[in-house]
């Protein structure tokens, strides 16, 4: 298998059940999180990497996939595509004049550019029709999202020989230009944005770089298709982000400070005595941001109260105390 082996990167068997791909991912996440790494570039790629493998061995179409066409797998339609569809070619030299039909949809187009021409005498070219589109799906992570990034990505397409017209053969012949193949694979790298504030299903117009028309005519547009990765830290709601913020008891009750992450960095929370476990605060403006827009979205935290464990008997004393005080 050629490219990154999503399998080694989770370290786990190419058989491995889905449970065990959660689990592995699970374990690395935390290990590698740039929030206990921070300013390690290592780990942080090590952590992109690892969102990568998780997304597509989690699912089970997209795993069915990667098994048969390893880490190009996006393209496992195009590819199938590009061998199963059948193409015509109509060629009328009329006057210097030829027209050029690539599939069987185009039957209409024969007649009507043929009487167009008989009724007026006009010996002009049909004009060259642009490109198709093309969609890339591109995976990012939330903090990719949250600040805009940039990425270089590998595109591939299939260009269909011109001698066959993609089917392979000449006659009863195979196409000796191409020997059968029908076409060939073509790669291209190509640097892309991503702005800030994408989300699932963001469609981002790359103008020019989608597939090419044989007949001469400017290439259709490359639209990413932005599949956003799950947060260990973060949910993603619209504009908004949810998370939770842990808090001894001590402070919960007391009032003080509790360390907040952020995908900007950790904020530090203030919190008022007798503060209950499950509140929610709400941070004005820590969320997302709007896709071409300056305004972001806000944060909820909900507090989660930690419980001390291990207990000296000072503090066993001083919790009997309390509860004399406070009978239930």
């Amino acid at each position: 298998m050629a490219g990154k082996d999503y399998y080694q990167i989770l370290g786990v068997n190419r058989n491995a059940a889905e449970k065990e791909i959660k689990q592995a991912y699970r374990r690395l996440a935390r290990k590698y999180h740039p929030d206990l790494n921070p300013g390690d570039k290592s780990a942080e790629a090590k952590f992109k990497e690892i969102n990568a493998a998780y997304e597509v061995l989690s699912d089970t179409e997209k795993r069915r996939k990667y098994d048969q066409f390893g880490d190009q797998w996006q393209y496992a339609e195009q590819f199938a595509q590009s061998g199963g569809r059948e193409k015509v070619r109509w060629d009328f030299n009329r006057g210097g004049t030829t027209f050029e039909y690539d599939n069987l949809s185009d039957f209409s187009d024969i007649f009507s550019d043929l009487f167009r021409d008989f009724d007026t005498g006009s010996r002009a070219r049909r004009q060259p029709q642009r490109g198709q589109d093309t969609d890339y799906p591109i995976e990012v992570s939330l903090e990719e999202a949250h600040h805009g990034s940039k990425r270089v990505i590998q595109l591939q397409t299939v260009e269909p020989c011109a001698a066959c017209g993609g089917t392979g053969r000449v006659g009863n012949r195979v196409c000796t230009i191409c020997n059968g193949a029908g076409g060939r694979v073509s790669s291209k790298r190509l640097e892309v944005k991503i702005p800030a504030g994408v989300k699932d299903g963001s469609r981002i117009r790359i103008a020019g770089e989608g597939r090419s028309n044989r007949a001469g005519g400017s290439k259709g547009n490359l639209y990413l298709v932005v599949k956003v990765l799950p947060h260990q830290l973060f949910e993603r709601k619209g504009h908004d982000l949810y998370t939770e913020v842990s808090v001894p008891l001590v402070i919960a009750m007391l009032g003080g400070e509790a360390r907040l992450p952020t995908l900007n960095g950790n904020l530090i929370l203030k919190i008022p005595p007798e503060t209950q476990n499950d509140r929610v605060f709400r941070l004005t403006g820590k969320g997302m941001p709007r896709l071409g827009n300056t305004k972001y979205g806000d944060m909820f935290a909900k507090v989660k109260v930690v419980l001390p464990t291990n207990l000296t008997e000072e503090e066993k004393q001083l919790f009997g105390k309390l509860r004399s005080l406070r009978p239930t």
